[in-house]
């Protein structure tokens, strides 16, 4: 194990994300100093470059190198910009009115404390942020619909600059193009790492003309993260880690490179499927996960669950959960989204989603004490 200061260690945890400070709001910083300049270190699904007539922005699917790519060129607003590059759709910021489709968008607009440009969001079903469950009080914000069920009134109503998309996703985007409202692809939830997830919060920064805040915010998530990852670089014993439920009589799992593989990997880990190269989701049947997981020490499941959550009612669900080795074992890693905003606060939190599962596979890693935040053992 790597040594680290129990009190700096101690303090790290401690450290909720910061959403303070930065550059005045609504300020553009397309350009200029270091600390307002974005440059992806970790996210592979959007590109910066700064050009004498703007930035430009390019977004492709990380996953996917022949997916259809995005191009962008923001201008700070009023600006004329001498050329616009062919396929590059020009943007005016810092953009004033949003429509976020996702929680994980959402959550970069509420670490930037950005929800006044958040006009319009879908479903509420999960959220638990005060400040924007006043704004739909209020009509500050509004519900649009629901995926595959949005309402174009509404939209138009709502006069937004862009809507936030996840274009490779079932969403019912086709139904918005008649809108005539720029749809900008956000593509966190494909990133393959934590960081390069929670590194979205620079393009929010982006078009909302807070570079330096986002910039300032995500270089503490990276010292957070990394500093827990390093204590467990050198562990001998990492246990094997099955994830997901069975649904429609599939088991929906990450692949193995992906983000979920990555983070038990980061915490000490090792998931089930270790030879696995895929990045995105994987159907299985129960036999197949069954087989694979003899020896997995833990399964971690996150659902939404009316009531308390047990190891009587996961067996009531499906008699055979109870053969698992990690249901035999008391090792089932739980959060219910009921009680946690887990996907609201999660993409910006991935060292606090680190630190629980630390927390779990090694606990003489963490100081004494330490209360998990989303992640514990069901008991």
């Amino acid at each position: 194990m790597k040594k680290t200061g129990w009190g700096l260690l101690a303090a790290l945890l401690m450290l909720a994300v910061s959403c303070k400070g930065g550059s005045p709001k609504g300020a553009a910083v397309i350009s200029g100093t270091k600390s307002g300049v974005i440059t992806p270190v970790y996210a592979t699904g959007f590109r910066v470059s700064y050009t004498d007539d703007g930035c430009l922005v390019d977004i492709q699917d990380p996953q996917r190198e022949e997916s259809q790519s995005f191009h962008y060129l923001l201008v700070p607003h009023g600006s004329r910009p001498a050329h616009v590059p062919d396929g590059y759709t020009l943007l005016e910021v810092p953009v004033q009115r949003i429509v976020c489709m996702t929680s994980l968008q959402l959550s970069n607009f509420i670490c930037l404390d950005e929800l006044d440009r958040v006009v319009g969001v879908t479903s509420t079903r999960h959220l638990f942020n005060a400040d924007m469950k006043q704004r739909l009080a209020d009509g500050r914000t509004q519900k649009i619909g629901i995926e595959g069920n949005f309402d174009n009134e509404v939209i138009l109503g709502l006069d937004p600059d862009l809507i936030l998309i996840s274009p490779f996703k079932r969403g019912g985007y086709e139904a918005l193009k008649g809108v005539d409202i720029p749809l900008i692809p956000h593509l966190g939830y494909k990133e393959m790492t934590p960081l390069g997830q929670a590194e979205w919060i620079k393009f929010v920064g982006l078009l909302t003309g807070e570079e330096e805040k986002a910039n300032a915010v995500f270089a503490g998530i990276e010292e957070r993260y990394n500093a827990l990852k390093a204590l467990t670089a050198d562990v001998k014993d990492r246990p094997v880690v099955l994830s997901g439920e069975l649904h429609g009589g599939n088991w929906y799992v990450g692949g193995g490179r992906s983000f979920l593989a990555q983070i038990f990997r980061d915490a000490g880990g090792e998931y089930f499927l270790p030879e696995d190269e895929n990045s995105g989701g994987l159907n299985l049947d129960f036999e197949t996960v069954y087989s694979q997981t003899a020896h997995a020490q833990y399964w971690r499941i996150v659902n939404s669950y009316n009531g308390t959550f047990s190891y009587d009612a996961l067996k009531a669900e499906d008699a055979r959960y109870a053969d698992l080795y990690a249901f035999q074992n008391k090792g089932v890693i739980y959060c219910n989204m009921r009680e946690k905003p887990f996907y609201e606060n999660m993409p910006v939190q991935p060292d606090v989603v680190l630190a629980d599962l630390i927390h779990i596979f090694h606990p003489s890693l963490l100081p004494a004490g330490y209360q998990p935040v989303f992640y514990a053992l069901l008991p």
